[in-house]
């Protein structure tokens, strides 16, 4: 099937373009406004002339396509709150940590941290100035304290605080994350210094926000075990703040991870309940419409509900689109209705274009549709069992063949047998589902025996025990794949070709899949050719020092960690899967590193560096050690000094004041992350 002949989705992909455009760039709204209003009225006019032309010309459709691309540049300009003037970076004053009246209401409750309990808000006032805009609330971490409730409204005397960089290679970029959400700052706060306003304002997501609490009160008294409670959190309330981490690592070893987030196979599966529960409405006067609007609302509101996650919100747009479809008993081609739901999404949330769970959403779905008629082919059970288990396995790996490269890119790790777990989670999901949503009925209207909830919990149990049985077959988990995004795009044209060549099998076919593997090479091999060479990096890691010497596709690391510390340490990790690094080895911390024509000094808490006719183009300060540092300028002439991350911050601040006044570069971890020197 030719996908381009299809006008929605060619449409959906210039869209994309655009929206790709405008974030990227820097287009102005003005001028996108313009541009695309020109664009608009020129398509109007050509729309009028093509209807008169009896031979059709190739201009309306390309005037259609630079429209929509410009739309799409339109659409992220308009949603990117900083264009709004009451935005309140406009604000905000240039002195840095200015303290200011802040007014705020609680958004969304996220997973804590390791200190910090972790909130979106949206800002109300500053300095009793109305404005708009969100941010990241961190609050300290205390056990006796309630958690804030969603609408809450509190005032705060503090300042911003800007949202970092990673300080190290190749970690995960929390700062880009959130500014894809509009954060752009946080705020660190004991809650002993909130104070809170009454207010009877209730928005939808505090509306929702009571509801699940609602909910979730009349569960506990089940007596459902921590873990039984917030996977039912995750699987009917679209809430996973409350998994633990144990169970959340199993579930991503085993490859169940997208079982945990409400996306088109739990809404699919409460459609199909919806359906039959709601037949009867349809023989009534109207029926059918009545019916239809039912469906569409609850889904909707179940959306609401869950948190209108960009899955979620996936989802319940394209089946809202097939359900009123079938009860309009309009033919549908889900090829349209996917491109449909994606074209609506993105013009109202246009950055969910970078949100990995709608990327892996759709790519799923488009590979299942795509490849499982193939698969399913391949054998035909005669009996129901057989033929529902070979169906589901070919739904899982035609979907896995959809996310494999993309789940590489971002996570690195490939479960060997999520074929296994989705086996038997894919058909105990509808039952959990089926189940779960009549239980909180059930314990909403207080008439739940306890029997019935004892039995759900040994359900989601048995669940849970599984998935920790096939996370623990470590031989089958394989773990630190180097795959970036060239590899992600190589991979999508070659099973694009493989798919293709299946079908057609014939000489075109075979030379597209052989240009595919060519390209394939030729990403190998540039890949290999980008890897860094003759490389020292100084990483960044509070309280110790961690260095790295690159050479040969290896790395030498020394640092000065304890045995718990170097456990836990993923600095390295992340910077040899980044770049493609095979080995690693450990060496010690050395006082002088000779990098080709490089010298670099290591001085330590001991302050020792009166090496004679010595001087070194980098001096690398570690462990806080207390030494004059004029005298030491004076006496081996550095061209550089470094501070990494063992230093006690009143000391980086003092030699940071010392450098500056004698206009020698200094250069701080803990701010500006790993220094890297290239020999």
């Amino acid at each position: 099937m030719k996908l381009l002949n299809f006008t929605i989705i060619k449409l959906t992909f210039c869209l994309i373009i655009g929206i790709l455009i405008g974030y990227l760039f820097q287009v102005s709204l003005n001028t996108s406004l313009y541009t695309t209003g020109l664009c608009l009225v020129l398509l109007s006019i050509s729309y009028l002339f093509a209807r008169k032309q009896f031979i059709k010309t190739i201009w309306f459709g390309v005037l259609t396509f630079i429209t929509m691309v410009l739309v799409g540049i339109l659409v992220t300009n308009l949603h990117n709150e900083k264009n709004n003037p009451k935005h309140y970076t406009h604000q905000l004053s240039k002195e840095k940590d200015s303290i200011k009246t802040i007014t705020f209401r609680i958004r969304e409750v996220l997973k804590p941290g390791d200190y910090y309990e972790k909130y979106v808000i949206d800002l109300l006032e500053i300095d009793h100035v109305n404005i708009m805009g969100k941010s990241l609330l961190n609050i300290q971490k205390d056990p006796l304290q309630t958690i804030l409730k969603v609408d809450d409204i509190y005032i705060v005397k503090t300042g911003f605080k800007d949202l970092i960089h990673p300080l190290n290679p190749n970690q995960f970029d929390y700062k880009t994350y959130l500014e894809k959400k509009y954060i752009y700052h946080q705020i660190f706060t004991p809650k002993q210094s909130l104070f809170k306003v009454d207010s009877q304002h209730t928005t939808l997501f505090g509306t929702a926000d009571n509801i699940r609490n609602h909910i979730n009160q009349k569960l506990k008294l089940y007596h459902f075990k921590p873990d039984e409670l917030a996977i039912i959190n995750a699987l009917l309330l679209g809430q996973r703040q409350d998994i633990s981490e144990e169970v959340y690592t199993s579930y991503t070893h085993a490859g169940a991870i997208h079982i945990l987030a409400i996306s088109g196979l739990h809404i699919g599966i409460i459609l199909l309940l919806l359906q039959y529960i709601l037949k009867p409405i349809e023989r009534i006067k109207q029926g059918i419409l009545i019916k239809t609007v039912v469906l569409v609302t609850i889904l909707w509101s179940f959306a609401i509900i869950a948190g209108l996650s960009a899955s979620v919100t996936r989802a319940v747009t394209m089946f809202s689109i097939v359900a009123i479809a079938m009860n309009l008993k309009r033919p549908t081609n889900i090829y349209n209705t996917l491109a449909i739901s994606m074209f609506a999404i993105l013009l109202f949330k246009p950055l969910f274009l970078f949100d990995v769970g709608f990327q892996l959403s759709y790519l799923a779905v488009f590979a299942i549709v795509a490849i499982d008629p193939l698969l399913y082919k391949l054998w035909r059970p005669k009996y129901w069992l057989p033929d529902k288990l070979w169906h589901t396995l070919t739904v899982t790996v035609s979907a896995q063949f959809g996310i494999i490269p993309l789940s590489l890119y971002y996570f690195h790790q490939f479960p060997g047998l999520f074929f296994l777990s989705n086996l038997v989670i894919i058909p105990l999901l509808g039952i959990i589902l089926g189940y779960g949503i009549f239980l909180i009925l059930l314990a909403i209207l207080n008439i739940l025996p306890q029997f019935i909830a004892t039995i759900y919990g040994y359900i989601i149990s048995f669940m849970n025990l599984f998935i920790g049985w096939i996370s623990k077959q470590e031989s089958f988990l394989f773990k630190d794949i180097p795959f970036n995004l060239l590899y992600v795009l190589v991979s999508y044209i070659f099973i694009m070709a493989l798919i293709h060549l299946y079908i057609k099998r014939n000489h075109a076919a075979l030379k597209l899949f052989l240009i595919a593997i060519v390209v394939g090479q030729f990403a190998i091999i540039y890949t290999a050719y980008k890897k860094p060479e003759n490389e020292f990096i100084v990483f960044h890691k509070s309280r110790h020092s961690l260095l790295g010497n690159t050479s040969n596709n290896k790395i030498t690391v020394a640092s000065d960690f304890d045995s718990i510390t170097e456990a836990k340490n993923k600095i390295i990790k992340d910077y040899t899967v980044g770049n493609h690094i095979k080995t690693i080895e450990k060496g010690s911390l050395q006082s002088v590193y000779l990098l080709n024509n490089k010298k670099i000094l290591v001085i330590d808490s001991l302050g020792i560096y009166n090496i004679k006719s010595f001087e070194p183009d980098y001096v690398l300060l570690r462990q806080s050690p207390k030494i004059n540092l004029n005298r030491l300028i004076d006496s081996i002439k550095p061209k550089y000094i470094i501070a990494d991350g063992s230093n006690y911050k009143s000391y980086m601040e003092h030699w940071a004041t010392i450098c500056k006044k004698r206009k020698l570069p200094f250069y701080q971890t803990s701010k500006k992350g790993a220094f890297v020197i290239k020999y």
